[in-house]
């Protein structure tokens, strides 16, 4: 069956636009032309919903675009939603909202938040060439204002963030890079790219995530106290 753009959009249920859209990002293989007229085939419907399912397990449109190139395997596939379902931005009860909408939900002004982010502390996730944000960054900025309702300074706090930032982003690339190794990695090399490679690497991750962050959150709180114990004493 042959579709124009306007039939291809309806019987996938989406805009045309959002056709266009994914044709413009190379999610689309390219329709047939006569003159003018560009038409498409089941393999565009199928194709986009492929990524619409994908869209709605919270992969980004990159990650979708490297699943139907065939660069990431269906295992990889559900390992980058169970990563998006984690950092809470799938679902209805996790809607993300964008940067009107969440300076209105947290109480912080969007130019501060604005500011904030200029200073190289990211609080939001660019999603689609759209800056987003979720309930979790919500809760972070509401707590980051009541510290500077404590009389903390400004400037102070995002010196301490950024140290923060670059220190917690090293780490975290090494805690991946031994998940790769150690976990994904021989789960491919003997499972493959079928159902369960999916669920092992899933299962994985799920354990893995909370134990690895209740570790470093542990030690940081620890050494805090450590030190203001020897501040005290001084």
């Amino acid at each position: 069956m042959r579709y124009r753009v306007e039939q291809l959009a309806a019987a996938c249920e989406v805009s045309v636009d959002t056709v266009r859209y994914y044709q413009s990002r190379s999610l689309l293989p390219q329709p047939e032309r006569e003159g003018r007229v560009a038409w498409y085939d089941e393999v565009h419907a199928e194709r986009i919903r492929r990524i619409r399912d994908l869209q709605r397990k919270g992969l980004t449109l990159e990650a979708i675009g490297r699943v139907v190139r065939g660069e990431l395997g269906d295992a990889d596939a559900d390992l980058a939603a169970a990563v998006a379902e984690a950092r809470g931005e799938i679902g209805e009860d996790h809607p993300s909202l964008d940067l009107e909408d969440f300076a209105a939900t947290s109480g912080v002004p969007a130019s501060l938040i604005q500011a904030v982010e200029r200073e190289g502390i990211r609080i939001g996730r660019t999603v689609d060439g759209e800056m987003r944000y979720t309930p979790a960054d919500t809760e972070l900025v509401r707590t980051a204002l009541r510290l500077l309702e404590f009389g903390l300074p400004l400037g102070d706090l995002l010196g301490l963030a950024r140290d923060a930032d670059g220190a917690l982003r090293g780490l975290a690339e090494r805690a991946v890079d031994l998940f790769d190794q150690h976990v994904r990695r021989p789960i491919q090399d003997t499972s493959g790219d079928d159902p369960v490679a999916a669920a092992q690497m899933v299962e994985a991750f799920r354990e893995l995530l909370p134990a690895v962050t209740a570790l470093v959150s542990n030690h940081f709180r620890r050494v805090v106290l450590e030190a203001a114990e020897a501040r005290i004493e001084t």
